[in-house]
């Protein structure tokens, strides 16, 4: 393993990290404090997602890169980083441009509180995204 590979393979377990941290603790969390309301939460909540997607792309980007360095050897870390991208990109381009009407629709009171469907496509998709991080990792220390 390169130093390149080693890298890659360590900001893909950060990223996990991440993921896990924010999306599968922070998130439903923050709703059951004390004090926290809907909208009190569905501020926080994209504010945090906001800065979380622009670090994941940062990391989606050093981490291809690092994979492709690695392709002349194998190449199925690279295939695995480019799924994690375009996983993201699902996420950024077609499910998070939703979630954030429907929030405001929450916060200016024109829309009920309960969750919608897209919350359930957006886990669907952490879920699939964290499998393939955790499969790009492996590939990386392979």
């Amino acid at each position: 393993m390169t130093v390149i590979t080693n890298a890659a393979a360590a900001l893909t377990f950060v990223w996990v990290g991440l993921v896990v941290g924010i999306s599968f603790l922070e998130a439903p969390l923050k709703f059951r404090a004390p004090g926290v309301t809907i909208p009190l939460g569905l501020g926080i909540g994209r504010l945090v997602f906001r800065v979380l997607n622009r670090v994941e792309l940062v990391l989606a980007v050093l981490i291809a890169a690092g994979a492709a360095a690695a392709a002349s050897a194998r190449i199925q870390p690279l295939v695995w980083a480019i799924a994690a991208l375009v996983v993201l990109l699902v996420q950024l381009v077609f499910v998070r441009p939703r979630l954030n009407r429907r929030s405001d629709a929450v916060l200016s009171g024109g829309a009920s509180e309960k969750r919608s469907s897209t919350h359930l496509y957006y886990v669907a998709l952490e879920l699939v995204k964290l499998a393939v991080l955790i499969a790009l990792g492996v590939a990386l220390f392979a």
